[in-house]
């Protein structure tokens, strides 16, 4: 009995230990970005269209305009997360700013509900300013749930990342179908938006005393204060090497948002105006297609996380910048369906869905490669006094990546007049940019990688 024993102890000892449970705060992270999502997503879903719109209460806009709109209006919601994190980082804490936008993003989408042009223009400075104060802190939140380390961490943040999907699907499907109906209006989808963020705001408020008690409470320049040096002290040669590579990759995503972005306005216009949408006696809303991002994305992140699990244990995992310069690659080879496509629309014939449903399907998979990582990417390599700051930069970069994607759309009726240049022709010269483009700034950042990793000092794992 003895030996039984001590084989027993031996083969607990040698036995890997079982994976720890993730933290219950990750499931009202995930639930409240869900609806935060369900909310952002299901107006872009309709909001260049409905701005297009000459005959059914829309602004009546060319699709030009309403692409620059898109624009000015991404970067406004991408870019204002900077400030939101600054004011997160020094004074407010995580908690209380992710609040304050709540309110103020569900404010913004009920008046944009009331069908007046100025309280339309309201109503979008309302979300873009709450888009400002929520964003990077539900993000930084999360990060806040682990200690430095902590192997849980990545999964945590694929989870929060899935929350985006559902709340991107279900409101680019609910808030659109309503918007697109003539029995219902463009009004009663931004309705539904506000409808959306209102529930996250209440779910949360609900459950947190409960599941994340303390988290996002003091603000992370007071946690350095007491866990590192104090806050004024500079940088040191480490973190600052680990910032410079922050924000090298940080300026070759904006490359990437600028041609997954388009969903929102080029792709948009060719889903209502050169697509056979026709499912029977039912006509498909445009804004539809853009759920088709979301739902690839759940399907195929199991089979994305499995791979990188198997080459991590032959060795053989890319780094995160070579994954990034992968989805480079993938959002470009997306656009070569797209290409195919505009020769046959050019042609005068609306053309089959599935080459939306193939280009959708080609920038999801670069989506995986690089945004999910990207979020965690920077709760490991930012100082602790700086993390929601770099987070708001992060999103920054997208912010430059969506008002780049809105003002290259607006040149797309000139690129296919050959105003600009003429290769192809027609339209299919605009999304020939979209291919070349994005190959070509990824080769550098392949040739960079070994650098930004010494940079990394080993925290990308």
């Amino acid at each position: 009995m003895a030996a039984d024993a001590s084989d027993a102890s031996t083969l607990a000892v040698l036995a890997p230990a079982p994976p720890q449970p993730q933290p219950r705060g990750i499931y009202l992270l995930f639930g409240v970005e869900m609806w935060e999502r369900f909310s952002f997503y299901g107006m872009r879903a309709f909001l260049a269209l409905f701005a297009a719109d000459a005959t059914r209460g829309g602004l009546g806009w060319s699709q030009a305009s309403a692409s620059r709109l898109m624009s000015f209006y991404a970067l406004a919601c991408y870019s204002l997360p900077v400030l939101g994190g600054w004011l997160a980082d020094r004074f407010l804490g995580t908690h209380r700013t992710m609040v304050i936008g709540a309110c103020i993003i569900a404010a913004g989408h009920f008046t944009l509900a009331l069908p007046t042009v100025p309280t339309f223009f309201l109503g979008l400075a309302l979300v873009a300013i709450g888009t400002g104060f929520f964003k990077t802190n539900a993000s930084t939140m999360v990060g806040q749930l682990y200690q430095p380390g902590d192997k849980r961490r990545d999964a945590g943040f694929t989870i929060f990342y899935m929350g985006t999907n559902v709340g991107a699907f279900l409101g680019q499907t609910i808030c659109d179908y309503f918007a697109e109906r003539p029995q219902w209006g463009w009004h009663w989808g931004f309705g539904w938006a506000g409808v959306g963020m209102l529930a996250g705001l209440i779910l949360y408020l609900s459950l947190r005393r409960k599941v994340l008690a303390g988290i996002g409470d003091v603000p992370n320049r007071q946690i350095a204060a007491a866990t590192e040096r104090p806050p004024a002290e500079p940088l040191t040669s480490e973190e600052r090497d680990r910032l410079v590579a922050l924000l090298v990759l940080f300026a070759f995503t904006i490359v990437f948002w600028m041609a997954f972005e388009q969903a929102a306005t080029s792709l948009n216009f060719f889903a209502q105006d050169r697509t056979d949408r026709m499912l029977g006696s039912f006509q498909i809303p445009a804004g539809w297609f853009q759920s088709v991002n979301p739902v690839v994305l759940v399907l195929a992140a199991p089979f994305f996380a499995a791979l990188w699990v198997s080459l991590a244990r032959r060795r053989r995992e890319p780094s995160t910048p070579t994954k990034m310069a992968i989805a480079l690659v993938l959002v470009a080879l997306g656009y070569v369906f797209m290409v195919l496509a505009a020769r046959r629309a050019d042609h005068g014939t609306l053309v089959s869905p599935w080459w939306l449903v193939a280009a959708y399907s080609f920038h999801t998979f670069g989506e995986l490669c690089l945004s999910p990582i990207g979020l965690s990417f920077v709760t490991k390599l930012a100082p602790t006094k700086m993390v929601a700051l770099l987070m708001g930069t992060w999103f920054f970069a997208t912010a430059l990546g969506e008002f780049l994607a809105g003002q290259f759309a607006a040149l797309a009726d000139q690129i296919a007049r050959g105003e600009v240049f003429h290769l192809l022709g027609g339209q299919a010269d605009f999304f020939l940019v979209l291919v070349v483009f994005p190959i070509a700034v990824s080769v550098p950042l392949f040739a960079l990688t070994p650098w930004l990793r010494r940079l990394m000092h080993g925290r990308d794992t």
